[in-house]
């Protein structure tokens, strides 16, 4: 399971590539951990859970190289207010992947901690930490990116979860101005 990526185009580990192909595969299918919580256990526990749990979507941060500081993606969504246009931007370190191409380059979407009135709480974001202080869930955006799998020198994993659905995004309310 973890050492199929010979055909792809990035330099010879490669692991950020292949965990985040893994990652894509468990989504779309909907041992004993050597880590609580890490990749390999996030794949297993989506794809074999001990309970159904209806989890969907395992959440990961990509580190850079150099820096080894989260990755930030950001992107900018309309909204409409009192028939004015509005533009909302937003960024988090938090992804889930959509598709991983054959050259280790992928489509993330952006997912945003949110709280149970779907704000995103942490504004003064200084570090990953800080996006998470009163989250409650993750919420899709709708927002998504593509990257190059091979600028990045590490992965960390969240725990599988229930990504609250791009259906359910309330772009004035996550944006804080409701």
């Amino acid at each position: 399971m973890w050492d199929d990526c010979k055909d792809f185009d990035c330099k010879d580990s490669k692991c950020v590539c292949k965990t985040v192909r893994q990652i894509a595969a468990a989504q779309d299918e909907i041992t004993t951990p050597e880590c609580d919580v890490s990749c390999k256990q996030s794949i297993q526990n989506l794809v074999s859970p001990a309970v159904t749990t209806g989890n969907d979507t395992i959440p990961f941060i990509l580190y850079c190289k150099g820096s080894c500081k989260p990755f930030l993606g950001s992107g900018v969504l309309q909204s409409v207010v009192n028939n004015v246009t509005e533009f909302n931007c937003f960024e988090s370190p938090i992804f889930r992947v959509s598709k991983v191409y054959k050259d280790c380059c992928a489509d993330l979407e952006l997912l945003l901690p949110v709280n149970g009135n779907g704000q995103c709480p942490g504004r003064k974001k200084r570090d990953v930490c800080d996006y998470f202080d009163g989250a409650t869930g993750l919420q899709r955006t709708g927002i998504c990116i593509k990257v190059d799998l091979c600028d990045f020198v590490a992965i960390s994993c969240l725990e599988p979860v229930r990504a609250l659905p791009v259906s359910d995004f309330n772009v004035t309310r996550a944006a804080g101005r409701e």
